[in-house]
């Protein structure tokens, strides 16, 4: 199937605001990988309240949806996500330096192979993995919103933290 130009032109928007949301410069302020950018481990792990979630939490409940839309656009097998689990995961209170830059990093790398399959992947398999287009669309924004929802609650929990005392 050849796309149409209005295909393309669609496609490249749809590229581009999941971007913009991820890791380009926009005008809404911080995007999501900008929002964790030099958060410390010890930040990262600290809750706001008991049953709150921490920047740690949130870095892969993101990375986890979007591996979630991939998995879905490539039919690929439930279950196949880095970590054990789904939506959001139970996370050791005390982290290492190495783990946390680990969460970023699959962040990162979920990401770019989220953005790889929207890319490559035909107009036509991509609606069908939907069972629409207003799906496939409202997924495809979706997840870009999602990224920017997450970045500006990671904007006040840093805030909220940094003003606050470490709880024991």
């Amino acid at each position: 199937m050849s796309q149409t130009p209005d295909d393309n032109q669609q496609r490249r928007l749809l590229l581009r605001i999941l971007d913009d949301a991820f890791d380009k410069k926009a005008w809404h302020g911080p995007n999501l990988l900008g929002s964790i950018r030099r958060v410390p481990t010890t930040l990262a792990v600290r809750r706001p309240g008991r049953g709150r979630h921490n920047i740690a939490e949130i870095t892969v409940h993101c990375a986890y949806w979007k591996y979630a839309i991939r998995r879905r656009i490539r039919g690929d097998k439930r279950g196949s996500f880095t970590l054990k689990g789904s939506n959001w995961f139970d996370l050791p209170s005390r982290l290492t330096d190495t783990a946390w830059r680990s969460y970023v990093a699959l962040l990162r790398e979920e990401h770019a192979a989220l953005r790889e399959t929207l890319a490559t992947t035909p107009r036509r398999a991509l609606v069908k993995a939907f069972g629409s287009e207003p799906k496939f669309l409202e997924q495809t924004y979706g997840i870009a919103m999602h990224d920017t929802y997450h970045a500006g609650q990671i904007q006040t929990l840093k805030a909220i933290l940094k003003r606050s005392t470490p709880s024991h």
